[in-house]
């Protein structure tokens, strides 16, 4: 199976090295000229994954018909430009791979719902789980969801990407897949608040929790099963993302966390928080599926500008209730 990455950021590439290592050839999409001239002439990405090695076997374009050929594709755009980039892409019928999470702003639409609206003769796959792009590519232990509701296609795909540090579990839950990395990249950005205000590890275990239980309540509303989001794609990511610098949204929400403004911190990224995109999506889905999400609403308020110390007390001071998910 041929592969393609559309995406050339530090997990696009992590992904290629990982289709890339038994040799097989692969062909990687990037917007930045840079980056397309940096893999080719260097054999590395030097702006999105500096010091990392890729094999030889992989080869960068900046011309999306350069992808005609592969017999699937890793969608690896950011979330809220997967709509554009599969527009401008030539339908041919190959397997989208959707490893971007987060939900459109306007539609309220999955990435997956995005890619059957722009692609509908493409069957789509899911690839989530907790995975930071700088392991990956450097050949650490992970392991992922992979979920495709034909169950044949799951197997060819995993059998595929399956590496000895890389290793996916099957699932035909598509919806519980991306949910569960949607909604963690939110929650992960209330979790550096609590690190970038000094609340504390007591704090943050409390605040896994209870947004785990926002997750639930918001996946089951809009179809995915309990056992999904409790897994790798869900609780799983939720676990690494909350818990760690090296995410981008837990770095984003330390600045936060700081008096730092949303604005400030944003623009001084090369490289996408997607849950500062989110955020205002999944508050606006939850209130239509009247699903009450309270850390959400916490982010929001603190993405619009509100001060840490008034949303954290309106959180504190909402009335004691039984513990369910």
């Amino acid at each position: 199976m041929r592969i393609g990455v559309i995406g050339g950021g530090a997990w696009g590439t992590a992904l290629a090295q990982v289709a890339a290592h038994r040799g097989a050839p692969v062909t990687l999409w990037a917007r930045e000229p840079e980056v397309v001239a940096a893999i080719n002439t260097a054999q590395e990405n030097r702006l999105f994954l500096a010091g990392v090695p890729l094999s030889a076997s992989i080869r960068a374009t900046g011309d999306l018909a350069d992808l005609a050929d592969r017999d699937a594709l890793l969608v690896v755009a950011p979330a809220q430009h997967v709509r554009g980039v599969l527009s401008q892409l030539a339908p041919r019928g190959q397997p989208l791979v959707l490893c971007a999470k987060g939900i459109e702003a306007g539609t309220q639409l999955l990435v997956g719902e995005v890619a059957r609206a722009v692609q509908p003769q493409s069957p789509v796959a899911v690839l989530s789980g907790p995975t930071f792009a700088h392991e990956v590519a450097a050949g650490l232990p992970t392991a992922v969801t992979l979920a495709a509701a034909d169950a044949a296609l799951g197997r060819a795909l995993s059998d595929r990407l399956a590496a000895p540090h890389f290793r996916p579990y099957a699932s035909d839950d598509v919806i519980g897949a991306e949910i569960g990395g949607a909604v963690k990249n939110v929650l992960a950005i209330a979790c550096g608040v609590v690190d970038g205000a000094g609340l504390g590890q007591n704090a943050r275990a409390a605040l896994i929790a209870r947004g785990f239980a926002e997750m639930t309540r918001f996946g089951l509303a809009r179809g995915a099963r309990a056992e999904t989001l409790a897994g790798l794609s869900g609780l799983g990511d939720l676990v690494l993302t909350c818990s760690s610098t090296s995410s981008r949204n837990f770095s984003l929400g330390v600045g936060l966390g700081q008096g730092r403004a949303a604005a400030e911190l944003l623009a001084d990224r090369r490289t996408v928080a997607e849950g500062a995109f989110t955020a205002p999506v999944l508050r606006e889905a939850a209130l239509a599926a009247a699903v009450d999400m309270p850390v959400t609403q916490a982010v929001c308020r603190l993405l619009e500008g509100a001060p840490v110390d008034a949303v954290v007390g309106a959180l504190l001071a909402r009335p004691l209730r039984q513990e369910a998910p």
